[in-house]
């Protein structure tokens, strides 16, 4: 199998894809919205361009499976599943904030060997495919080389239907806010991972996330020189629904810190 080939044909898929989301931005009315959950929204246009990836992906790799958010019926693979999030960020596409974007994995059993993410507004490509290295819009990038929390800048989420573990995750964001740069909340698990990558942001941490959020970006982050864990410190962080992604540098720092704060909760 050509890595390679197949994640530069993803994405050709990602940027005409994010071609029609973008024509839709300023075209979505109320009765366009559908609330699938607690605060979790979908449009015709999720469930479109979704239509559209499926479509295109389906020949790249015979007899792959599909890991969709919006089609969960589609049939999955004992080998290879594409995972894909066709809008990630889609509150923020509805509300009109320039910020959201395609993330589409490709999964050998338990290991991401394509990521692809591709942020539609800035038109930044960010992809990688196992030992070949991480890129964006062709030209390599690395994770950044600060080496201590106090200098850093750090990307998180909030959650919008789990609130088990809302008091120390709030304690840790105060702590943050004074011992780092800053904290900030995107409303794009994938884009905070490709711009922890890119060296933008020197770690991303979260709960309640999706495979579908995070596949293609946990590959480009570490690609790009970064390490990733769950909450303790395990690998199950594409579908054990939490992460922290960081430089590799200050992940230690970060772990004592977060550690101190959850140390009463299960996790």
């Amino acid at each position: 199998m050509n890595l390679e080939y197949i994640t530069l044909e993803v994405n050709k898929i990602c940027i005409e894809t994010g071609q029609f989301i973008k024509s839709h931005v300023e075209k979505l009315s109320d009765q366009d919205v559908v609330e699938k959950g607690i605060h979790n929204l979908v449009t015709f246009v999720d469930k479109e361009s979704e239509k559209r990836i499926i479509e295109a992906l389906t020949p790249l790799v015979e007899d792959a499976g599909f890991i969709a958010e919006e089609q969960s019926e589609l049939p999955r693979s004992d080998v290879y599943n594409w995972i894909v999030d066709p809008l990630d960020g889609t509150t923020n596409f509805i509300h009109g904030i320039p910020l959201f974007a395609i993330s589409i994995a490709l999964m050998k059993k338990d290991e991401v060997m394509i990521g692809v993410v591709y942020e539609v507004n800035m038109k930044e490509c960010f992809y990688a495919w196992k030992g070949g290295g991480a890129f964006l819009n062709g030209k390599p990038i690395h994770v950044s080389g600060t080496n201590k929390l106090d200098n850093s800048l750090i990307a998180t989420g909030f959650p919008y239907y789990d609130y088990s573990l809302l008091d120390p995750y709030l304690s840790l964001f105060k702590d943050l806010m004074q011992t780092s740069r800053g904290v900030r909340r995107l409303g794009s698990a994938a884009v905070d991972l490709a711009y922890v990558a890119c060296g933008r942001f020197e770690l991303f941490y979260e709960y309640g996330l999706q495979s579908w959020d995070v596949a293609a970006g946990v590959l480009i982050v570490l690609e790009a020189g970064g390490k990733v864990t769950d909450f303790k410190q395990g690998n199950q962080y594409v579908f054990g629904h939490q992460m922290i992604a960081s430089n590799a540098l200050i992940h230690s720092e970060f772990t004592y810190k977060f550690q101190e704060h959850f140390e009463n909760e299960t996790l």
